[in-house]
């Protein structure tokens, strides 16, 4: 195997670890592989009150090894660089690759990540109108409300088993099993 091409699997290599490690978050999936204990490498306290991920972590190196592999391909095909400015150039494209994806990550994105609390998302006492006409009977049609800054929709029924029609003003008494109970706000 040549160099170019051990280059090429480091890309690779790195790039799919990253959309696994990204999209295994959305997939919520949860793989153990194994544990490395490195000075600098954990999961600290921060000073307020938070976590404060270490630069150094699996999201990190996985970015690394994508810049580097891809770095480090690309110029040692299309430059005519010797081999120890390519690594220097390579490492150092993968330090900066990594950096712009922690900075963006925890530097950013997470501090503004925050717990709702269940007073913010109790549904009974919420305002909402009835986007569907609520039936007679047991009959389910749907509401619209804000909650926690957001727009939000609901499979809705009359408490009292009555017809709401669409564009009503109603307020939630209950919320059972996925369907808010309503009736009409007055």
């Amino acid at each position: 195997m040549s160099w170019e091409n051990f280059y090429l699997i480091c890309f690779i290599v790195g790039l799919v670890l990253s959309f696994v490690s990204m999209f295994g978050g959305f997939a919520h999936l949860h793989l153990h592989i194994g544990h490395v204990h490195a000075p600098g490498v954990h999961l600290a306290r921060g000073s307020h009150g938070g976590h404060a991920f270490s630069a150094i972590n699996g999201l990190t190196v996985t970015a690394f090894l994508c810049w580097f592999g891809g770095a480090v391909y690309l110029l040692e095909r299309y430059t005519g660089f010797v081999v120890p400015l390519i690594l220097i150039s390579a490492c150092f494209a993968g330090v900066i690759g990594a950096a712009i994806l922690w900075a963006a990550l925890f530097k950013f994105l997470l501090p503004r990540e925050r717990l709702l609390t269940a007073e913010e998302t109790e549904m009974a006492g919420v305002l909402a109108k009835v986007s569907d006409q609520i039936r007679d009977g047991s009959g389910i049609g749907e509401i619209i409300f804000s909650q926690t800054g957001t727009r939000k929709c609901a499979a809705a029924r009359s408490e009292d088993g009555r017809p709401i029609e669409r564009g009503a003003e109603v307020v939630v008494l209950r919320y059972e099993r996925g369907v808010a109970y309503v009736k009409r706000w007055e």
